[in-house]
């Protein structure tokens, strides 16, 4: 009996559940949105990086651009998910 109980307590940590089941499923539309966040969320360290080291006003312009970008993206999702 052990054995089975051994069993299926490695098949739902496995699933990601609690033995109890206590944990909540996550939805692919929130798994989705999700790592568009953190993809989100990546790409403006990066660009706030180049940002700091872009010397001709041009390229601080584009940098600036996509921060502002980003951010209507990051906020949208958010909007989103509040709703």
């Amino acid at each position: 009996m052990a054995r089975g109980w051994e069993s299926k307590s490695v098949e739902s940590q496995q699933s990601g559940e609690d033995v109890g089941g206590a944990k909540r499923k996550v939805s692919v539309e929130e798994r989705e949105v999700a790592a568009k966040r953190q993809s989100l969320e990546l790409q403006m360290e990066r660009v706030k990086r180049e940002l700091e080291t872009a010397v001709t006003p041009t390229h601080r312009a584009a940098k600036q651009n996509a921060v502002e970008y980003l951010q209507k993206e990051l906020d949208a999702l958010t909007s989103r998910r509040d709703r």
